[in-house]
């Protein structure tokens, strides 16, 4: 059996977490996750394009654990009702081979990003930071906003979307937050957005070579956290921003980046600063109050692998029962898979769990007698 977590199990969790508190212990994780950089396997997602989006696969591995998160970005999906982004991801033991966790990621990954954002403006941007632009208000921009406002203490908020109903959207949602002390400017234009502000942060859908941010709007001081242009072919900040001599670049993973963050527009010789070297202080985020500070944010499969790691937890620490399902056969007889499909030789037997906190295998108890090959009870009252 496999523990699952779904749509409605996040929502709770969430709900008795509280998503300011969800996302900065999610930071947390991924700084910690982060910190041992050396252990883990890395290489870029990989990633199927079509014409209308992008399908991806985002594996990694810390030797004891494996993850992997599938994931879409289909910018057209808003105008039949369908979600730009969808996600799922699978956390599983290496010494079995066995998966531990089959969970959402569509809520979970605009957590997560929220999440590594704030981390990584906690480093780059100017301690006295205050005043927020945020460029697209679509799906991701109340996480964003609750972030940095909750991790970095922003106080004023400055909204701009072409979509003006995004604007509304996103406005009514974080009015409903009750985020305290928090005022929120609706702006005409990016430029008005910008004007003003200690952090920009662009979080766009359009698969395209954007210019949301150009060389004028730039004031030295600024960080930007680029967080739209996430595959080849688009990007939002015009590339002389990044030729800045001013300007430092911070990126999650070098050879992802390069492929599809803001850096694919540069030269391959294009001096940029991995975020492992700033959290393990190897590297400076920042060298002065007036170095214009910019966050490649392209999503990085570590930090999914942390958010998996934390919805196990979570989940086996605030629930009575663990909802599971039964993804993988558990035999009678190992080495006879057809007579456990055609016969229901299945076995009911106590099955080992991983503490991901310490990678430690744990033995569980049975779970139940031997049943059919449907799906099993699990172990208590299972929460819905």
């Amino acid at each position: 059996m496999v523990d699952y977590i779904g749509v409605e199990r996040v929502q709770q969790l969430l709900t008795r977490t509280g998503t300011a508190r969800f996302i900065e212990t999610l930071a947390h994780e991924i700084e910690s996750d982060y910190r041992r950089w050396s252990e883990f396997d890395k290489s870029p997602r990989h990633a199927i394009h079509s014409p209308v989006g992008v399908i991806e696969l985002m594996p990694t591995s810390d030797g004891r654990l494996y993850s992997f998160k599938y994931v879409n970005g289909h910018p057209k999906n808003t105008a039949e009702g369908l979600l730009t982004v969808t996600a799922f991801g699978v956390l599983s033991d290496v010494q079995s081979g066995y998966p531990l966790l089959l969970s959402e990621l569509t809520f979970t990954t605009a957590l997560r990003t929220a999440a590594m954002s704030a981390l990584a403006a906690l480093r780059m941007a100017r301690p006295a930071s205050r005043v927020m632009a945020l460029i697209g208000n679509g799906a991701q921009s109340e996480f964003q906003a609750i972030a940095f406002h909750h991790m970095l203490g922003i106080r004023e908020l400055r909204l701009f979307d072409t979509d003006v109903a995004a604007t509304l959207k996103l406005e009514r949602n974080l009015l409903r937050a009750g985020l305290q002390g928090l005022k929120i400017v609706r702006c005409r234009t990016t430029a008005d957005a910008v004007n003003g502000a200690d952090i920009v942060t662009t979080v766009t859908a359009d698969k395209k070579n954007a210019l949301i941010l150009t060389p004028e709007m730039i004031r030295p001081g600024m960080h930007i956290n680029a967080v739209g242009g996430d595959c080849p072919g688009k990007t939002e900040l015009h590339p002389d921003i990044l030729r800045r001599p001013d300007a430092r670049v911070i990126v999650e993973y070098e050879p992802q980046c390069r492929i599809e963050g803001e850096i694919q527009q540069m030269e391959p010789g294009f001096r940029v600063t991995e975020l492992f070297d700033v959290l393990t202080s190897k590297a400076s985020a920042r060298a002065s109050d007036d170095e214009v500070t910019i966050f490649d944010s392209v999503g990085f499969a570590l930090t999914d692998f942390s958010a998996l790691r934390y919805l196990h937890r979570l989940n086996r620490e605030q629930a009575m029962a663990v909802e599971e399902i039964d993804l993988v056969p558990d035999l009678q007889d190992p080495k006879d898979l057809f007579g456990g499909l055609v016969d229901g030789g299945m076995a009911r037997r106590g099955r080992d769990s991983i503490d991901v906190s310490a990678g430690r295998r744990q033995h569980g108890a049975a779970s139940g007698a031997s049943g059919s090959a449907g799906v099993a009870a699990p172990v208590g009252k299972v929460e819905s």
